[in-house]
């Protein structure tokens, strides 16, 4: 171990240290509204709207002056340049307020107190925090929460319900568990916003639209309760690997009217302020995103979600040592840039492989998609396998990797313990959307789908992962080499893995 290695590592270490010493995270601000709206008050048409209360106003940030040093305390998943979009600066001033900080610095340690120079801007939504990151994802937090139990439990309609969702018929407990799996998304969340549009879980009588958009959206292609959730899911990811990366600094009210989320927010509560404020009018949207919103049912149902409060995204996290997922002397094709973990949106956590074939499209394969590290098989689902990197069996903690479009043949089963570079299954257009034979893996740590491009860009053998001016574009970079992204399979999308 050279010198410069030993001063990077103690260095992190002592950035560990102080992580550990600050695990506290932020208090929220708790700032009143008036009664939350129903779905029966709800219109999104101006002029039919009933009148209602004037919210309480909330309270509302100073003028900062230019460059002006603020006082933040890190939250979880804070990194550097999401902080600089928010607060309208750069890294490089950040770091100069605090010199303790490594450049080399990923994820901020959860409580650490922090300067931030600030650069105004009007139009600051609400600082008022309506959950915490940790209840947002399906991750640690919804350990030992069992959605069927605490469903039957309760006196809504939801615990006498069953639909047609995934392929077969469920129950109204199932069908919120297999969206919360799929998005990884918290299932207490999903229960709560259900509650909200529904009464799903406090009210023993179904709204009459239960077949059509009980969740107040309107697509055609999303109707019934399994795909109104499965819109919600993939919209509140949306806002939240948004803000995430440092993208959503602004959204559109329905009025026209532009709002800047406050620099101090949490990821969590931007993307619900997200999803209401592409459904609601700018009254009914107030109501919704305070604290007699779904802030609301979720204390109603599952007690006050700062209680128990714990940062799911450690300090200065770190990817483990993952290698390219197929064998070795066989040149796949990188088909997808960054784009959509699951769903349709954000979080662009995945990229594409493809391997070898004479022939496009959907054909049988025989090269074999590999484990990128060793670990164990803990989930399989149509042409789905997720690896558990640490062992415990349970995708929501730890770091995992999930594998999609893996044939059903061959595919390793729940409990197969991997070592780096064996086989999990073939490639194929199993589950999901395909086009062509292919495989999709993106990474989650304790919940989190860990997006592509950024502080903790995907690295396969050295190869890191950027995103292109579209999903599905993009590139692989080692050093002076650089893989494209295309579906095209030519020479400048090829990719080998190589013995070290």
């Amino acid at each position: 171990m050279n010198m410069c290695t030993q001063t990077r590592l103690f260095i992190r270490g002592v950035f560990l240290l102080l992580g550990l010493m600050l695990s506290a995270c932020a208090t929220p601000t708790n700032a009143g509204v008036a009664t939350r709206p129903t779905a029966s008050v709800i219109d999104l048409s101006p002029t039919e709207t009933p009148a209602l209360p004037e919210p309480t106003p909330f309270p509302t940030r100073p003028e900062y002056a230019p460059g002006e040093l603020v006082d933040y305390t890190a939250q979880t998943g804070d990194t550097l340049p999401a902080l600089a979009a928010r607060f309208n600066t750069t890294v490089p001033q950040i770091l100069n307020a605090n010199p303790f900080i490594p450049t080399t610095a990923t994820t901020m340690p959860p409580g650490m107190p922090m300067k931030i120079p600030i650069y105004y801007k009007p139009l600051w939504g609400t600082p008022y925090q309506i959950i915490p990151d940790g209840l947002f994802v399906n991750g640690p937090s919804q350990i030992g929460f069992d959605t069927e139990a605490f469903v039957a439990s309760q006196p809504g309609w939801l615990k006498n319900y069953v639909s047609f969702a995934g392929g077969k018929n469920r129950t109204g407990a199932q069908i919120i568990d297999l969206v919360a799996t799929n998005f990884s998304v918290s299932p207490q969340l999903l229960l709560a916003l259900l509650d909200f549009h529904t009464g799903a879980v406090s009210n023993p009588q179904p709204p009459l639209d239960l077949d059509d958009y009980p969740m107040e959206y309107f697509s055609t292609s999303h109707r019934g309760v399994y795909l109104q959730l499965v819109s919600a899911a993939d919209r509140l990811n949306d806002g939240y690997y948004r803000f995430r990366a440092g993208r959503l600094i602004e959204f559109e009210l329905l009025d026209k009217r532009f709002e800047r989320p406050d620099p101090w927010q949490n990821a969590a509560t931007v993307a619900i302020q997200y999803y209401f404020a592409k459904m609601y009018a700018p009254d009914a949207y107030f109501r919704a995103i305070g604290p007699d919103g779904l802030a609301a049912n979720f204390r109603n149902l599952f007690g006050d979600p700062w209680a128990t409060d714990t940062a799911h995204l450690p300090g200065s996290l770190e990817q483990p040592p993952m290698i390219l997922p197929f064998e070795l002397g066989r040149p796949w094709t990188l088909t997808g840039g960054p784009h959509t973990a699951w769903g349709t949106q954000m979080p662009y956590a995945a990229i594409d492989f493809a391997p070898p074939s004479e022939t496009s499209g959907c054909v049988e394969s025989h090269d074999w998609a590999t484990a990128v590290a060793a670990g164990v098989v803990v989930r399989t689902d149509e042409g789905v396998a997720v690896l558990d990197l640490d062992g415990d069996g349970d995708e929501r903690t730890g770091w995992n990797v999930f594998y999609l479009h893996l044939a059903e043949k061959d595919r390793a089963t729940v409990g197969t313990v991997l070592e780096t570079g064996q086989p999990i299954g073939h490639p194929s257009c199993e589950g999901g959307t395909s086009t062509g034979t292919h495989i999709h893996i993106a990474r989650k740590y304790n919940g989190e789908w860990m997006l592509a491009e950024g502080i903790l860009a995907f690295n396969l053998d050295g190869w890191v992962a950027y995103n292109g001016a579209r999903p599905y574009e993009g590139r692989l970079q080692r050093f002076s080499q650089t893989v494209e992204a295309c579906e095209c399979s030519n020479k400048a999308s090829q990719i080998m893995r190589d013995e070290k």
